[in-house]
């Protein structure tokens, strides 16, 4: 069994929801990275999601571009960010990590390899924005090859025979973003959204991940009631963004147990 699939079922025999904080690796400096992801783990986070730094992102909004830019500035690659997930390992070997990207650093670096290096490295999970389901079966098959789990976005837009061709291919969980345009853009419609997710649960039995909108803890609370995962990136980055050296742990640390606390009382 897999780290996703045993958090989400042991999750599912307490009654509890996963709280997954996305961070971007290298962002504010890459030396912060796995201490951050320790944070995290220490304060609530069931599982990490791990942006890739990318110059040309089409799914993040202005605030985890402004991350991508600050960890770029320090020449965070792709094997770099497999090398902070082996350092994070040293000491976690139990917290679910998932890859957040974009397909030109994997395809520069070769498909076959990247799904080897990523397994080496400890990671759990990819979730490539750009790589369409109808054209990245060679991609999901090196990943399975490797024991990694292929997460893919589904959208408000994605029709009905797309989704299917999703759930066909999905492992590990399902990410639902719960709203028109990039990360961070606009108050949800938790009814929309619930309903949406209910639409997709007959189809899958994978959990199902909700994010790109959750901005706050009464959100996260909301959502809760009926995803599986509540996905926090922009906020989490935000307070990164808005935090000196001094005080980033601190920061996102009570950021963390305000979400921690807000998802159990749901």
């Amino acid at each position: 069994m897999s780290r996703i699939q045993a958090t989400f079922q042991t999750l599912k025999s307490n009654h509890k929801k996963a709280l997954v904080p996305y961070i971007t690796a290298g962002d504010p400096h890459p030396k912060l990275t796995v201490q951050l992801m320790h944070t995290l783990v220490n304060t609530g986070a069931d599982m990490i999601e791990l942006g890739v730094p990318f110059s040309d992102p089409m799914a993040d909004g202005p605030v985890i571009q402004r991350a991508s830019e600050r960890a770029l500035a320090h020449k965070v690659s792709l094997r770099q960010v497999l090398q902070l997930v082996k350092e994070f390992r040293l000491q976690d070997d139990k917290t679910p990590i998932v890859l957040m990207g974009y397909a030109n650093p994997i395809e520069a670096m070769g498909v076959t390899k990247f799904a080897a290096l990523a397994k080496d490295a400890g990671v759990d999970g990819v979730l490539t924005v750009d790589y369409p389901p109808e054209e990245c079966e060679t991609f999901t098959q090196a990943l399975a090859a490797s024991g990694v789990d292929s997460i893919f976005l589904l959208s408000p837009t994605t029709e009905p025979a797309r989704t299917d061709l999703i759930v066909k291919q999905a492992t590990g969980f399902l990410y639902y973003v719960s709203l028109k345009g990039v990360t961070g853009a606009a108050n949800l419609d938790i009814e929309e959204v619930k309903s949406r997710v209910a639409e997709i649960r007959t189809k899958t039995d994978l959990p199902i991940g909700v994010g790109f909108g959750v901005r706050d803890a009464a959100t996260a609370k909301q959502v809760a009631q009926f995803a599986d995962a509540i996905v926090v990136g922009s906020r989490m980055v935000l307070a990164i963004e808005d935090s000196t050296e001094q005080n980033i742990f601190q920061n996102v640390s009570a950021l963390m147990q305000e979400l921690r606390t807000a998802i159990d009382a749901s």
